[in-house]
């Protein structure tokens, strides 16, 4: 491909509203185009990276027996209906009306479409398992969209989805796939890491979920890792060491704390370890058509963990409870505790020792407990793990945890029956009795891979492609005026195509230094410079490879041997 003859446009400053490397030097080498908020064009670059993405994507599944087929992005709304999730999926999903008052939605995700499919379609055991895949263009309408392609609105993702009549069956495709996705990224060049992740809303806490994490400072994911383990955030657990609780069997004891209402206040105040104060908090439960209060009880110095609250109770979702609230339930924020309170429902995290005595609040305005023990002061009491990792904890097997940042490039789920239960599929087993299938579902986001890839692989000067995914693996420039090296230049870049070479000739009338910053900005893993005065010196041109800056030179006629 000649420069000369794409609209290929480059920026020097960064847009404003890009926050992140991948956003900036994505407009600014000519890759994206912003169509609105969280809705870019691919031009014709970008979309070159899209599709060397989406090929060894297909390669890898293809592989391993998966079938691609395609969905429509607008949906019937009666398919999420059915599955009863018209209403509980939210406010990401855009619906409309036809001309017939149908409901439609286009498709955040496709798990209704493709049971549907299947429904359809396989009549009986012998078809199965069968693993379908698509790559298609999804809209989730979020709020904030932000980071360009890394969290658009619009994007490409493929979704896979495999259906099975037992367990077993299922687990074996879950690994096969799993292997498949690490071969992806493998190919990608990318730093990652396969951590256990949160079903959410998508599956159930007793099955088999991954992520696959891009290690990158921007990302908005947090991971734990240990030798031992590596979790997102949402589903790890951890343990703190070296915590000296007080065992204090004395009576529980008012004592007044003016204005303390904060953990630090009153761990100031009273010369107490932030760990030996009770952190309590009130949240909603929302499970099916039943919402209750719970007082949740952590240590001073720990964060709850949402999602693992969520989790504990099976809920649909948790809430945190708001001032209004909690004055209906005779309760004074700032001074919560669990001791003789008017919510029943207490649940402790699991770094609570019980047997220990801590400071807690009174349930009274400006007061405090001394001498609390939750063994011995409370009736019943539950526990379970609901704190956020921290650096300083500990694995299982007590070995140091860390925390970096990723960005969540590929997610897998075992659905279990979830859709094809509500959606009343059921194909004859074995033995001729009607059976309901399980199905497992796993999602890389194609946009996001492309962005991840320059979170990962970028300098100062530009974008630094890995060879797998670069829209082409050369990028030539030719510096120069005589007429007769030009067209040997020219020559060279002709055969270089004939012998099947992915290159980018720079043939535009501009000056060497706005060819350098271009071809540094594109970031193709190597660049051939072919100048016409060291050309007359040497005899030779140079072919610099971008990440390292490693240089070569080399007469014309070795040029086509070298780079095969």
């Amino acid at each position: 491909m000649k420069l000369s003859q794409m609209s290929w446009i480059t920026f020097k400053e960064n847009p404003t509203d890009a926050e992140i490397a991948s956003h900036q030097l994505m407009i600014r080498a000519g890759l994206i185009h912003k169509a609105g908020a969280g809705i870019y064009n691919l031009l014709p670059l970008g979309l070159k990276v899209v599709r060397n993405v989406e090929k060894i994507v297909r390669e890898e599944l293809d592989k391993i027996g998966c079938q691609e087929l395609l969905m429509t992005v607008i949906t019937p709304g009666e398919l999420w209906q059915k599955s009863g999730r018209w209403d509980a999926y939210g406010d990401d999903m855009l619906k409309m009306k036809d001309k017939g008052n149908r409901d439609l939605c286009v498709s955040p995700t496709n798990e209704e479409a493709v049971t549907s499919i299947f429904q359809k379609n396989i009549k009986s055991y012998k078809n199965l398992p069968v693993t379908y895949y698509q790559i298609n263009t999804k809209f989730r309408d979020e709020i904030r969209p932000r980071f360009g392609l890394m969290r658009g609105r619009e994007f490409i993702m493929k979704d896979a989805y495999s259906f099975h009549l037992s367990w077993e069956c299922l687990d074996k495709t879950y690994e096969k796939i799993k292997q498949a996705y690490i071969n992806i990224f493998e190919r990608m060049g990318l730093k990652y890491v396969v951590v256990d992740a949160d079903a959410g809303a998508m599956a159930s806490s007793e099955q088999k979920t991954h992520e696959f994490q891009v290690v990158a400072d921007s990302g908005e994911d947090l991971i734990v890792h240990s030798e031992n383990m590596a979790a997102n955030i949402e589903k790890a657990v951890t343990f703190r060491k070296n915590l000296n609780f007080l065992k204090n069997t004395n009576k529980v004891e008012e004592v007044a704390t003016p204005g303390k209402r904060t953990i630090d206040e009153v761990s100031a105040f009273l010369a107490a370890e932030k760990y030996n104060l009770l952190k309590s908090m009130i949240y909603f439960v929302f499970k099916n058509e039943e919402t209750f209060p719970v007082m949740v009880c952590l240590l001073g110095d720990d964060e709850l963990n949402e999602v693992q609250l969520k989790a504990f109770y099976s809920a649909d979702r948790v809430v945190l409870a708001t001032d209004e609230d909690i004055k209906k339930l005779g309760l004074v924020r700032g001074f919560i505790g669990p001791y003789q309170s008017a919510v029943s429902e207490i649940l402790f995290d699991n770094q609570v020792e019980l047997e220990a005595s801590y400071i807690a609040g009174a349930n009274k305005h400006d007061t405090h407990l001394k001498n609390f023990v939750p063994s011995r002061d409370l009736s019943t009491v539950k526990k379970s793990h609901v704190r956020l990792a921290k650096v300083g904890d500990v694995d299982a097997k007590e070995k140091e945890i860390s925390i970096t940042r990723g960005i969540e490039v590929g997610h897998i789920f075992q659905l279990g029956d979830r859709y094809t239960k509500s959606m009343e599929v059921k194909i004859p087993g074995e033995k001729g009795a009607l059976e309901t299938p399980i199905m497992g579902c796993y999602g890389i986001g194609v946009t996001r891979l492309a962005a991840a890839v320059i979170e990962q692989s970028h300098d100062e000067k530009g974008i630094v492609w890995p060879e797998s995914l670069a829209p082409f693996k050369y990028h030539m420039v030719v510096i120069g005026k005589d007429q007769e090296f030009i067209l040997k230049a020219f020559e060279l870049y002709e055969e270089l195509l004939k012998n099947g070479i992915s290159i980018l000739l720079d043939d535009r009338d501009l000056g060497p230094g706005f060819k350098f910053k271009d071809a540094d900005l594109l970031g193709c893993p190597f660049q051939i410079v072919a100048g016409e005065r060291d050309f007359k010196e040497t005899g030779k041109i140079k072919i610099i490879t971008r990440k390292t800056g490693e240089v070569v030179e080399l007469a014309m006629n070795e040029v086509i041997k070298a780079v095969k």
